[in-house]
């Protein structure tokens, strides 16, 4: 086996049939493998992969019950090769597949690492669309190419391309959170890779919902901030202390609003931590623990057990808070001092009880 292509999907039933087709066409003459790594998609995804898989042995399908996200998904899906290369291509057709030999011709003539560009000459990024997609798309990488000093004009790119024993070689480094890993690839070597930039035109999407987003772009930025603090802090504790920051935000804002149409000092506080927690919830289930996110009723449960645990923090707050106000007078120094009590709190009951991450 020369190339595994891997393709981390979620609802993607429509694109899996043509995937494989494109494939077949653009890697003619080359032993390759289609591997879908689908994090349980309702509609059907790894059906659609499994029924072409018991006609062409080339087609697996990993199936992934319990976990979300694309660098864990490329991760499985490349660990489970035993080809020479394993390329990544997103499973919405956006990507040009054509563009795979040149990557394959790139890393036998010595690189490290092909990538597909939108940004180089012959590339285009027609495709993302919606003007608020290209914003995202290129907010990203000005950030990431001005924190991280990247050579790579497209460090946000999902298509890319490199030797099975190099990705087994940085995976014990990744992060392997989010939904961007080429990043977190090239940042994770120990040694500058030698990259190649293969230009290709991003198409239009035919079916499904894109999957960029600004929640995708804040998990993208805590990547950003973990590589550059070199891992020294856990990732999901920098995007839970973000979330814990804007809560503090949103308590105080309540709180004051509350002070002014003339709650007493404990009872605003009251207020402002309980819609602080709850706005808390909403934000680290959506952005924190997306991989693991809590829908429906479920989410219902979760937030009903995320209020009844930390109203223990919640008391500590309100009375830290209170003691310092009688002590000093300030109602903004006391409120921020008994907030940040509560925000440590919740850090360390939403894993272990909220969403019960293994």
């Amino acid at each position: 086996m020369t190339l595994s292509v891997v393709v981390p999907c979620y609802n993607e039933h429509a694109n899996v049939a043509p995937m494989v087709a494109a494939l077949d066409s653009a890697l003619a003459g080359l032993a390759w493998e289609v591997i879908f790594v689908d994090d349980d998609s309702p509609d059907g995804t790894h059906m659609a992969a499994r029924a072409l898989a018991q006609s062409d042995a080339r087609v697996r399908c990993i199936r992934r019950i319990g976990r979300r996200g694309l660098s864990g998904a490329v991760i499985e899906g490349a660990l489970s090769s035993s080809a020479a290369y394993v390329a990544v291509i997103d499973g919405d057709m956006q990507h040009d597949e054509t563009r795979l030999k040149p990557m394959l011709e790139a890393l036998a003539a010595g690189a490290d690492l092909a990538v597909g560009s939108r940004h180089v000459a012959g590339g285009d990024s027609a495709g993302l669309g919606s003007p608020l997609r290209v914003r995202l798309s290129t907010g990203g990488i000005r950030v990431a190419q001005l924190l991280t000093g990247a050579n790579i004009s497209d460090p946000m790119s999902g298509f890319f391309m490199l030797r099975r024993a190099l990705f087994e070689q940085l995976t014990g480094r990744l992060t392997g959170q989010g939904f961007k890993i080429l990043l977190d690839l090239v940042l994770a070597s120990p040694k500058p890779l030698n990259i190649v930039e293969i230009p290709y035109k991003f198409r239009p999407r035919q079916a499904g919902e894109s999957k960029l987003d600004a929640l995708v772009l804040a998990q993208f930025a805590g990547l950003l901030l973990d590589k550059i603090l070199r891992g020294t802090v856990p990732l999901r504790f920098i995007a839970f202390a973000l979330v814990g920051a804007f809560g503090v935000v949103v308590n105080l804002l309540v709180m004051q609003l509350a002070r002014r149409a003339g709650w007493d000092f404990t009872s605003a506080q009251s207020i402002g931590t309980l819609i602080a927690m709850i706005a808390n919830f909403q934000l680290n289930n959506h952005l924190t623990y997306r991989a693991q996110r809590l829908r429906k009723a479920r989410a219902w449960r979760g937030l009903a057990l995320f209020l009844a645990v930390c109203s223990l923090g919640a008391i500590a707050n309100i009375g830290i808070a209170k003691a310092l106000y009688i002590e000093n007078g300030s109602g903004l120094l006391a409120g921020a001092a008994g907030a940040a009590v509560g925000v440590v709190w919740n850090y360390a009951v939403s894993a272990t009880l909220v969403w019960r991450v293994k």
